[in-house]
């Protein structure tokens, strides 16, 4: 999220003297209405907030790493901080404390997400399950995912698509080695994993003549465009400044490639030539719901802009995730050799001389799982988990009042230094021996979410997860460009993040793989 004077600056340069003009005029409409027509309210014991200033509250406050901006604004404000951004009053949580009084006993009060004009617009009305309100829609439908689309067995029965696109993946990677060239390791584990993730959902990865994924692309424009500034989130008065910035036409423009994509999917797999794999016993989601829907066997009514949202929902919430954590996991481990050694030592000496990795492989890999938990502690996917409160409720002695934005910060809960030895550090020893999961049921320790809205597709991700690190730390070693003596220090391997709907690296992960030999 940009500062909103930059965004303003931006939005304002095509306009001419005249829309400068109307705006600001509006602009001071607003503030008056705001300062002189405010009614008197309740008193209300509301929880600390920095000063804000008119109309824009406390954007000047946060940069463009929001989740650190705000750990270190909590850092002075407390662990329950309010802030203003325009119109919208939002509580950010930064203790684990909060998080458990919110799991124990306000679980369903903040079980709905706010929406955005992106939402609306990409998910039909947010007809999907990531942004649809608490209710008995959203449950029936997280109860089909949980149990029809991500059980274990359903992860399980895709085992043949992690090993197809991995050794691929793979596959190239060996090429770069025998060559001797350096590979842009980021860049190779999206499109890997867009591939796992399109075949698991829609059967296909709709590759083109130039190895790139038509629906791939147009994904990263939607991830683009869903981090995009809208004065209508903020300032719901001046909506309408998203048709002159061109937001709203933007977004439309890609719907309209998005929708009918979607819809020639749906179309195929109704004629039964939807998937392309020659596994017939194996269905991907969109046959699976097609065949839950034809047996009646669904408790909800799923229109096909349903079936369109829930597919997209998935995609993107199931592909930059694994993708980002399997990168930081890499890049961790390069700048600790000795760590790296004993994660290859583990994977290499579990697997053998075989030429596959097997599923009760993984579950001999303690450290490697070891490894994944503490790159999830230390570059949580979901760094900001966005809730909102449906009614008012009285949280760690403060008054929360409805329509209260919630942004839970776990970045900040996972490396407080109250909760983590050395918490700044990657020390995946701090799992071993340890019972904490991934599933949020520790209060510091969230990196999927908690409660009702934890992340429902966890196993899926973290099998996928574990399945391409064993294979990357399986069959090469690693070093950094830049000399055959390179040590893999801090100083070699910038680690700055970039936020946006998962916690990228800001620049690439450029490594040169050297192949193993078992």
């Amino acid at each position: 999220m940009a500062l909103l004077p930059i965004m303003m600056e931006s939005s304002l340069l095509p306009m001419s003297n005249i829309f400068i003009s109307i705006f600001l005029f509006l602009l001071s409409l607003l503030l008056f209405s705001q300062f002189f027509m405010r009614r008197p309210t309740s008193k209300l014991k509301l929880p600390p907030s920095p000063p804000k200033l008119p109309i824009i509250g406390n954007f000047h406050q946060v940069g463009t790493l929001l989740h650190r901006s705000l750990r270190a604004l909590s850092h002075k404000y407390g662990p329950l901080m309010l802030l203003h951004f325009g119109n919208v009053p939002t509580l950010v949580v930064s203790s684990a404390d909060m998080i458990r009084e919110i799991a124990n006993n306000h679980d369903v009060i903040f079980c709905n997400r706010p929406t955005s004009t992106a939402a609306r617009i990409f998910f039909y009305g947010c007809a999907d399950i990531g942004f649809a309100p608490y209710g008995e829609y959203w449950r029936q439908g997280r109860k089909v995912c949980v149990l029809e689309l991500l059980s274990l067995k359903r992860v399980l029965s895709f085992e043949f698509v992690r090993e197809e696109e991995t050794a691929g993946f793979i596959h190239k990677l060996r090429d770069a080695s025998l060559r001797g060239n350096k590979v842009n390791l980021s860049e190779m584990l999206i499109a890997t994993l867009n591939n796992i993730v399109l075949r698991c959902i829609l059967g296909n990865k709709f590759e083109e003549d130039d190895g790139k994924s038509k629906f791939g692309e147009l994904i990263k424009r939607v991830m683009i465009q869903f981090t995009s500034f809208s004065f209508g989130d903020f300032f719901p008065a001046l909506s309408w400044m998203d048709h002159l910035t061109g937001l709203i036409s933007s977004l439309k423009a890609t719907f309209g490639e998005i929708d009918p994509f979607l819809e020639q999917v749906l179309k195929d797999h109704e004629a039964g030539r939807g998937s392309s794999s020659d596994h017939s016993d194996n269905k991907d989601f969109v046959d699976i719901l097609f065949q839950l829907k034809k047996d009646g066997m669904l408790q909800m009514d799923l229109t096909r802009d349903n079936l369109k949202a829930i597919l997209l929902d998935m995609f993107m919430a199931g592909s930059d995730t694994t993708s980002s954590t399997v990168e930081w996991a890499m890049a961790e481990l390069l700048r600790n050799e000795s760590m790296m050694k004993k994660a290859q030592d583990e994977v290499r000496k579990v697997i053998g001389k075989k030429s596959r990795i097997e599923v009760n492989d993984m579950n001999q890999m303690d450290y490697l799982k070891c490894v994944i938990k503490e790159t999830l502690r230390l570059h949580p996917p979901a760094a900001l988990i966005f809730r909102e409160a449906s009614e008012r409720v009285n949280l760690g002695g403060y008054d929360i009042p409805p329509k209260t934005r919630v942004l839970i910060n776990s970045l900040a809960i996972q490396t407080d230094p109250n909760l983590w030895d050395r918490p700044e550090e990657f020390v995946p020893e701090r799992f071993e021996n340890n019972q904490i999961d991934l599933k949020g049921l520790d209060s510091h320790y969230i990196p999927f979410g908690f409660g009702r809205r934890g992340c429902p597709g966890l196993k899926f991700g973290v099998f996928t997860v574990e399945y391409i690190m064993a294979s990357l730390l399986y069959w090469f070693d690693w070093k950094l460009p830049g000399g055959n003596n390179i040590a893999p220090t801090p100083k070699d391997l910038d680690m700055e993040d970039v936020f946006g709907l998962s916690a990228h690296k800001k620049n690439p992960l450029i490594v040169i793989p050297i192949l193993y030999s078992p």
